[in-house]
């Protein structure tokens, strides 16, 4: 009896995670033949004689109603498998935008008596898919959902769309009448542990609500499918005998109206009988694992209809790899509880620094089914020691210096994600390179690509800059005051670029002027301009065939233009004020005078100073030229008149608005008032003698006694006089008695005073 494995595809169901806002995929490139051999069917069960509502040709076509789906990357709950739809099976493709998708096509089924029966009403816009197959166990299963936008608002209503999977063989029997089945057959999409048929009706919010799920707004699965409403993953079940053959129909269809799609989604290689599967799951999706990098699980699967006893499975280990060094010690034998129908090893390769490339190990499970056949199932697995990450790139030609240089490098054979480093220091998750080149001729980069592992890959990108366009110098003449100066480019570049490449004269250039920055000027699109002002002009060069662009720019200067200088001897003072006036200009022979106070100056040919007399603040300016009316230069000076006056304070005629001395002012003459006697009493009364003096700026005081010796000597001025306490030299007292003085006192303007006399101390 031939046996069927289940490849990693299976697997896959196991590994991909859901993703939230992503849609299932329907693609219609298959035919319902290839969509029962090549994904309904899984282990233990060979499927013939095909058909689409009666028809073996029909099963040799694509059908718009019968398409593959995959849910890859979603939160559906069936990763891929057969599609049976009332409307196109595009139809069913998320988000949920609708209450009522209707995708009519083409109706393949206008009635059915099968269905008939189950909606006690006549059905359309439907397909059946039925086939002959033949079990190697004693059972037969397959998995589930059904969707449909009738729910939630057409339940229990006559608009009940409806499905069935009808099943004829030997030892099955039921009330759907088919030719050569005299016992009949049995609807064996059913709700679990009853013989009620899956319908709108019979599994709704309100109806078994436990097999329900509300998809309103695409809440249920992330927007994957448009269904309003779905089942649960429901599983079809039957016992059958080993070895022969049977008739199945899998049909859905509308009633009473073509409108509200509806579904039945099979899973893939879900359709088997009895038997235990091993199944190989790894990251790559293909066979192989990596020393230190990937890891694989494999699956030991056995059908849904089997599930309620405990199963226990030994099952050998073979190939070229040893386990506890190439790979982790397993679990033997795989248990199976009752209503669990898979139990996963895992398998991890040892990274041991040993060449020992493409090392296998093979799973074998093997049971014997009740109808007595032998089952094996074998898993292969291939333990490689590195990855060679290849790099794709082509080397790239720019036309501009420091363009950004468009590489992009895919590595390939390892595993992703990928980081790309390269030479100059750029780092990224994507293989392009950002750098400019500023360099003609070619540059190399080196590429390292390292994937999720560790594993890298290196290679050398060479980077070519062509750039054929750039200006050789700018030629300019000088303006004077005229505007007649120019630019001329030249030595750019012409051959490949020309429009015409026998005629050197048609580049196909620009040529953008800009003076002074002010983009509000325009200029002729050439390469030469004429009647120019001086200043800074650029050009930005453009070569109009690779869109390349290059700048330079030129000063175009001023020649032989007067310049007005006026200096003046002082510059300001006190009214009346002369002042001597130079006239300092250059590159001109005629002058024009404006003294501000009515007069103009000398000839208009003088350039010798001469003096002129001013009694307030006055502007005064000079026009120089050199005889062209539009070529002259003007400057102005002004010559400041300032309050004068005596600044002192001190004086008598202190003027608090001067800002400029005239040496006016005038201080009166120092004047003293002398005591003649002292008391050394210590009572703090009259026991100390000093000068007591008026407009004083500095004061000399001698003391002596009567045989002439000085017992004090101070100096002072009228805030801080010299003061004679009455002691002598040595700090005594001196005795009572008549003592002499003399002094000196000095003025402001050094008129002095000076004057004697006695003075008595009593104690």
């Amino acid at each position: 009896m031939t046996k069927r494995l289940i490849y990693s595809l299976f697997g896959f169901l196991f590994l991909i995670s859901s993703s939230l806002n992503a849609q299932i995929q329907v693609t219609n490139t298959m035919t319902p033949s290839q969509l029962v051999n090549n994904v309904l069917m899984g282990f233990g069960v060979q499927a013939f004689n095909i058909k689409v509502n009666g028809n073996v040709a029909t099963a040799n076509t694509t059908v718009a109603n019968a398409t593959y789906f995959n849910s890859n990357n979603t939160s559906f709950p069936i990763n891929s498998g057969v599609l049976l739809t009332t409307g196109q099976g595009i139809g069913a493709i998320g988000p949920n935008s609708s209450t009522s998708q209707t995708n009519t096509g083409t109706p393949y089924v206008s009635s059915d008596p099968h269905l008939n029966q189950i909606a006690s009403s006549s059905v359309e816009n439907g397909i059946v898919l039925e086939f002959d197959f033949i079990p190697s166990g004693d059972t037969i299963s397959f998995n589930y959902m059904f969707g449909s936008e009738e729910y939630p608002e057409w339940v229990g209503s006559s608009y009940n769309d409806v499905f069935g999977f009808f099943l004829w063989g030997p030892g099955i029997s039921g009330p759907y009448a088919l030719a050569g089945y005299p016992s009949g057959g049995a609807n064996i999409a059913t709700l679990p542990g009853t013989t009620t048929p899956v319908t709108i009706n019979s599994i709704s919010p309100s109806s078994n609500s436990s097999y329900y799920v509300n998809n309103g707004n695409g809440a249920a699965y992330g927007n994957a499918i448009q269904y309003d409403g779905t089942t649960t993953l429901l599983s079809a079940n039957a016992s059958v005998q080993c070895g022969q053959t049977y008739h199945i129909k899998l049909a859905i269809a509308n009633i009473g109206d073509d409108a509200y799609d509806s579904g039945v989604f099979l899973q893939a290689n879900s359709f088997q009988s009895d038997a235990v599967q091993v199944v190989v799951a790894t990251v790559s999706g293909d066979t192989t694992i990596f020393e230190g990098c990937t890891d694989a699980n494999i699956y030991f699967i056995r059908p849904a209809s089997d599930i309620t006893d405990t199963l226990i499975i030994n099952y050998t280990v073979g190939g070229t790899a040893t386990m506890g060094t190439d790979y982790n010690n397993l679990i033997n034998p795989v248990t199976f509880l009752p209503g669990q129908d898979t139990v996963v090893i895992n398998i991890t390769p040892i990274a041991d620094g040993i060449s020992d490339n493409n090392e296998t190990i093979e799973i074998t499970a093997t049971i014997v089914n009740p109808c007595g056949d032998t089952i094996t199932s074998t898993g292969v697995l291939v333990i490689l020691d590195s990855v060679v990450i290849d790099l794709s790139f082509t080397d790239p030609t720019v036309f501009c210096i420091n363009d950004s240089v468009p590489v992009t490098v895919s590595a390939n054979n390892g595993f992703g994600p990928y980081t790309y480093g390269w030479s100059n220091g750029d780092v990224g998750a994507t293989g392009y390179l950002a750098t400019a080149n500023t360099t003609q001729g070619t540059t190399q980069y080196v590429v390292t690509a390292t994937d999720a592992c560790g594993y890298t890959g290196s290679d050398t990108v060479t980077v070519t800059v062509n750039q054929t366009i750039f200006i050789d110098s700018i030629l300019t003449t000088p303006a004077n005051c005229q505007p007649i100066g120019t630019v001329s480019a030249t030595d750019f570049p012409y051959g490949a670029h020309l429009q015409n490449p026998s005629n050197p004269s048609s580049y196909n250039l620009t040529f953008d002027w800009t003076y002074q920055n002010d983009t509000s000027l325009t200029f002729p699109n050439q390469s030469a301009l004429s009647n120019l002002a001086p200043g800074w002009y650029v050009l930005e060069l453009t070569d109009n065939v690779v869109n390349c662009s290059v700048k330079d720019s030129a000063f175009v200067n001023v020649e032989n233009v007067p310049m007005a200088v006026i200096t003046t001897d002082p510059a300001s003072g006190c009214t009346p004020l002369e002042v001597t006036i130079g006239n300092g200009s250059q590159d001109a022979n005629s002058f024009q005078w404006d003294l501000g106070n009515g007069a103009f100056g000398p000839a208009t040919s003088s350039t010798s100073p001469f003096t002129q007399t001013f009694t307030q603040t006055t502007t005064i300016q000079l026009v120089a030229s050199n005889g062209d009316v539009n070529c002259n230069d003007t400057t102005a000076v002004t010559i400041t008149i300032v309050t004068c006056g005596c600044t002192d304070p001190t004086a008598t005629n202190y003027n608090p608005n001067a800002v400029l001395d005239d040496g006016s002012c005038v201080y009166p003459i120092p004047t003293v008032d002398v005591p003649n006697v002292i008391t050394l009493n210590g009572d703090g009364v009259n026991d100390q003698f000093f000068l007591h003096t008026e407009y004083a700026e500095s004061i000399e005081l001698i003391i002596v006694n009567r045989w002439g010796n000085k017992v004090f000597e101070g100096n002072g001025n009228q805030s801080v006089p010299p003061i004679w306490d009455g002691k002598d030299k040595s700090g005594h007292l001196v005795p009572e008695g008549v003592y002499f003085y003399r002094y000196k006192i000095q003025g402001k303007l050094g008129d002095e005073l000076e004057g004697h006399g006695f003075i008595t101390v009593v104690r």
